[in-house]
């Protein structure tokens, strides 16, 4: 597993790292053996990224993280988790120290652990990237000794770019897949002249990108698949990463000529944000060891050729950009 630097965090992490949504919910049914199955799988496979949130099942997957942790022993692995999201209403106001506090705590405990390496915002609403007062109250965590650095994970370039003048925001959680391709136009160069560290969410743009995916696909009640496809529950783009999902499929079938026969689609797509050095670490999720393990695998395989990039490219003007371009 190849290592690269978390920005200014000063870390060396995993090139691939561990999404621990699905082993939290929204993604159908997980079970704990699964969860911690893959957890494991991922630590043998040389992972040492982990991405979770407060909110996913209500904090079990930061619990299953945690139990991993003690049944390996050893040094544990960089974990950032993400809060803000428990605010029901979830605006802007609700960023505020007592509540900001308060689900540091949560997460400590959920995470035993006393201290937290990295914790995001997590995709706060727009107002809050203009209220410096929210930033003073996570620097003041860091001098209380509760994290040991912050980021945000934002929905839209522009938030990113705001978030960044910000000077001890270290990292930036953001969507870029092949269906995504908007921030390799200013945000990852800006990212790289500040030293901070980007993370790359939804790389398989909630599986369309794996290629197992067809018109009759169905999904549980309870996976955001079925229930946020315009956006219902959070952001559309978090979903199949806004695209419709008869214009990804086609898509995705332009894509599939592309693909080496010694790799899979999913591999194919992670290899390909990997091909950006902006980017510090991916964090494919996974339900299984097999998956976990499978998208390790990727980062051994060897760069994409420029031919394949241009018509890479090209796919994304032509059929998806449309759609995402100007949106997120």
């Amino acid at each position: 597993m190849q290592q690269r630097k978390l920005g200014k965090t000063g870390a060396h992490i995993s090139e691939i790292g561990f999404g621990a949504w699905a082993i939290g919910g929204a993604w159908g049914d997980v079970s704990s053996d699964d969860a911690k199955g893959a957890l494991h799988a991922a630590l043998d496979a040389g992972m040492t990224f982990i991405d979770t949130a407060d909110v996913y099942g209500d904090g079990r997957s930061e619990r299953f993280i945690a139990e991993v942790f003690k049944e390996r022993g050893g040094e544990k692995p960089f974990v950032a988790s993400k809060l803000g999201r428990r605010l029901a209403p979830h605006v802007a106001q609700g960023y505020n120290a007592e509540n900001l506090n308060a689900f540091v705590e949560r997460s400590l405990v959920n995470l035993d652990t006393d201290c937290l390496d990295l914790v995001q915002l997590h995709c706060p609403p727009p107002e809050v990237y203009y209220q410096p007062e929210v930033f003073d109250i996570m620097d003041r965590m860091v001098t209380a000794g509760k994290i040991r650095h912050y980021g945000v994970s934002v929905e839209k370039v522009e938030e990113a770019l705001k978030a960044i003048e910000y000077p001890n925001v270290a990292t930036i959680q953001i969507i870029y897949n092949v269906f995504r391709q908007r921030p390799d136009s200013l945000f990852f160069a800006e990212a790289q002249k500040r030293d901070i560290g980007v993370i790359v969410r939804v790389p398989l743009a909630s599986g369309m990108l794996s290629g197992k995916m067809h018109a009759g696909s169905t999904f549980a009640a309870d996976d955001h698949r079925a229930f946020n496809r315009n956006g219902e529950a959070f952001d559309k783009g978090e979903t199949f990463s806004g695209v419709p999902y008869d214009v990804a499929l086609e898509a995705v079938e332009e894509i599939r000529r592309l693909v080496p026969g010694d790799i899979t689609m999913a591999q194919f797509a992670l290899r390909w944000i990997l091909m950006e050095d902006a980017v510090s670490t991916v964090i494919p999720g996974a339900r299984n060891a097999q998956q976990a393990a499978a998208n390790a695998a990727a980062s051994s395989f060897p760069a994409l050729n420029s031919e394949t990039m241009t018509e890479l490219r090209k796919i994304y003007q032509h059929r998806i950009a449309p759609f995402v371009h100007q949106r997120w």
